[in-house]
């Protein structure tokens, strides 16, 4: 399979890379930096992996830049994950729309237009393909400062659902993985008393494992989910 990632130089992205690398499929990797993990696997998988660095609110150039000129039409493309996301965290009464704006550019604007283009790809190239959107459980339940940035994965889930209804015919599937909260870069910001209320909100009192939400997202894509459309799939320790 070939498959599109955005967001690979770290965290979810970057596992995901290598579960896909490691079961012998091709990965196109964007990010807007490139960390020593990242450089790290583009030592060892020198042929399937190809990086780009790319700023996904620059959303008029992404048909330009990413499917003309790096992926290439000829190619075919089988999967795409749209993990990058920008988070904007702060009660409502502060809310500062430049950031609100920036935040969905990331979030909901360049996910559709990379979606808009996926799908043509796959339509060219007759695949069946497997999208998947990357989503919060804060869409699902209330957390303070983060009404913007649920926001903003809420329009994905609801972009997403109604893209599986629009193209399940042609045999393209999308689904929305939603996941609970790990221990990444985007959650270091917080303290470790906010960390451990929030965990107390699991049924399993701990953060979400990182690889467990990858292996997930590796099989929705595959041909074993082939039936799985138009979901939100919770992977989130069972948050109450």
């Amino acid at each position: 399979m070939n498959i599109l990632i955005t967001g690979v130089s770290k965290g979810l992205g970057l596992v995901l890379s290598e579960i896909l690398l490691n079961n012998g499929h091709n990965v196109f990797g964007i990010s807007r930096s490139k960390t020593e993990e990242l450089n790290g696997l583009l030592e060892k998988y020198p042929n399937q992996l190809k990086w780009l660095q790319f700023d996904l609110t620059e959303t008029d150039s992404i048909r330009q830049n990413i499917f003309k000129n790096w992926i290439g039409f000829n190619t075919p493309l089988h999967g795409i994950v749209n993990n990058a996301a920008l988070a904007y965290d702060d009660i409502v009464t502060n809310v500062n729309i430049d950031a609100v704006e920036k935040m969905f550019k990331v979030n909901v604007y360049s996910p559709m237009v990379l979606t808009k283009y996926a799908i043509r790809q796959m339509l060219l190239h007759n695949i069946q393909g497997s999208i998947i959107h990357i989503s919060s459980i804060s869409v699902h339940t209330g957390y303070k400062g983060l009404a913007m940035y649920a926001s903003s994965k809420g329009a994905l889930e609801a972009f997403s659902k109604n893209t599986a209804r629009e193209w399940g015919e042609k045999g393209i599937r999308s689904n929305c993985l939603v996941a609970g909260f790990m221990e990444t870069e985007m959650s270091s910001t917080l303290s470790d008393n906010q960390k451990n209320r929030i965990y107390k909100r699991t049924s399993m009192k701990k953060p979400v494992d990182i690889t467990s939400v990858a292996e997930t997202i590796y099989f929705l894509l595959t041909e074993k989910s082939k039936s799985i459309t138009g979901q939100n799939i919770h992977v989130d320790n069972g948050t109450i």
